[in-house]
Order: structure tokens, then C-alpha cells, then sequence
């Protein structure tokens, strides 16, 4: 193993587990661990950087998160790409143009809860670490099957936890019910979309094997000042999804 200098540490500001993960990325890129190997022991890592197992698990979920290795209990850590995937973006015409369910489908609400973000989860929300928010868990169906499609999670600011008790919530998008019920205007949405195995939450609630491939979509949804206020995920198992995107050429 290379050696670890921890003198560079809090260089930008940076935390142990970040700069922690930096170099274990700056590693992976280098091929030191080719993809598809396995990576060290989680003991080997902790003794020779001398971080305690949290911080290590810290910087190795910002691995995960970056699309690097992949994490499964009761295996081995492996590498899965060298480089961290590419982000694209799409411009589009209006929030509904991100994402609209066909008319066939609805979402099934099965828990709710108020949740302080922590610093993972601020990460992916791209929020205040200790902001609050108020969490929906829920299943997409399909009404004639009553197949699941997809596993879906909703994270809105704790203000607008009423829209769950509308009687039409269940089959509509939820900026809409918030922007129908508060007037909150979305001025700008973001999208992400990338490929990622099933965690042991979702695996569970679409009966599929842990770290089956799934599709995860992104959604955020940000006010005039740049705010975000609400941000869905949806992971798609395989074979269940189909994303189609149609585009016609002026006087064609």
C-alpha cells in the first residue's frame, strides 16, 4: 500500500473520511486494484491508515455513491469501475417532461416519518447537514397486475407533509400536489439517472435478491431562489422499466 499523509488532511476544508476516500479513489484509478478485484480488508485498511472502521466505512460509502465498488454483506468490497460515471444533462421543456407514470400505474404510500439529514443523506439531497425533512417511502404498481415497478422515496420540506392526506395523492406527481396546495413553483429541476445494485431495503420491498441491477432515478425540485424542496428516488429493477424519450425535428 502507498502511505497515507495525514499532514494533507483538512487541506480545503476537507474531513478524514473525505480526503480518506480521495486517495482510495486516486488508487482505483491508478489500477492498483483492477476492476473486478477485491479490495483489502476493511481491519488491513483501518491498521495501516490508522482511521477508525467508521471513518473507513465513511469514505468507502462515498466510493459506492461515486459508482466505484460495490458493498455486499457478507463479501468482499470489489471495484467496479475506475473512473466515477459521467453526469449528462437534458434540457427540457417542463417539470412533467422529467417523468410522467402512465395512467396504468399508481404509488402505494407504506411509511412516512420525519427525518433530520445526516451527512450522507444532506449529500444526496444536496441539503444542510441536521436540516429536516419529511420522508415517504412507497411502492409504483402497475393497476391491472398490481406488479411493482418500482420502489420509490420522497423527501419534501416538513411543511408540506399534508399533501399525503389528499385523496388523489396517490395517483399524482408530487410537486404538483405541492405546488396545487401550497403554490410553491418549481423554477428548476434537476435529473439524475444511473445504474446501481438493489440495497437490502429495496431488495426487500421488490422481493429480488440483494444488489440486483437496478435503474435509479433523481429528481430535484428547486424554487425561485434555489432552494430545494422536495427530491424523489425511484430505483427500477430490471426488466420492469422501460424509459422512452422521443425527439421530432422542426419541419420534419
Amino acid at each position: 500500500m502507498n502511505a497515507f499523509n495525514k499532514e494533507e488532511l483538512g487541506l480545503k476544508g476537507k474531513t478524514l473520511h473525505e480526503s480518506l476516500a480521495e486517495t482510495l479513489a486516486s488508487r482505483i484509478r491508478a489500477g492498483e486494484w483492477p476492476v473486478g478485484s477485491a479490495l483489502p480488508s476493511e481491519q488491513s485498511f483501518c491498521a495501516f491508515y490508522k482511521v477508525s472502521r467508521h471513518t473507513l466505512r465513511h469514505a468507502l460509502a462515498t466510493l459506492e455513491e461515486n459508482g466505484l465498488i460495490l458493498r455486499r454483506q457478507g463479501a468482499p468490497t470489489r471495484v467496479i469501475s475506475r473512473q466515477q460515471p459521467r453526469c449528462f444533462v437534458q434540457t427540457l421543456n417542463s417539470p412533467g417532461d422529467i417523468m410522467r407514470y402512465s395512467a396504468g400505474t399508481h404509488r402505494l404510500t407504506e411509511r412516512v416519518e420525519y427525518v433530520e439529514a445526516d451527512a450522507q443523506l444532506a449529500k444526496f439531497l444536496k441539503a444542510p447537514v441536521g436540516s429536516s425533512w419529511f420522508h415517504i417511502e412507497a411502492l409504483r404498481k402497475e393497476r391491472d397486475t398490481g406488479q411493482v415497478i418500482a420502489c420509490v422515496d420522497v423527501y419534501t420540506l416538513p411543511k408540506f407533509a399534508d399533501i399525503v392526506n389528499d385523496e388523489d395523492f396517490s395517483n399524482a406527481m408530487v410537486y404538483e400536489k405541492i405546488e396545487q396546495q401550497f403554490g410553491e413553483v418549481v423554477h428548476r429541476a434537476e435529473v439524475e439517472i444511473y445504474a446501481t445494485g438493489a440495497s437490502a431495503r429495496i431488495s426487500k420491498a421488490l422481493h429480488l435478491p440483494r444488489g440486483t441491477p437496478c435503474l435509479a432515478i433523481v429528481r430535484r425540485y428547486l424554487d425561485a431562489s434555489g432552494k430545494t424542496f422536495e427530491v424523489t428516488v425511484n430505483h427500477h429493477p430490471e426488466n420492469r422499466f422501460v424509459f422512452n424519450m422521443e425527439y421530432t425535428a422542426n419541419g420534419v
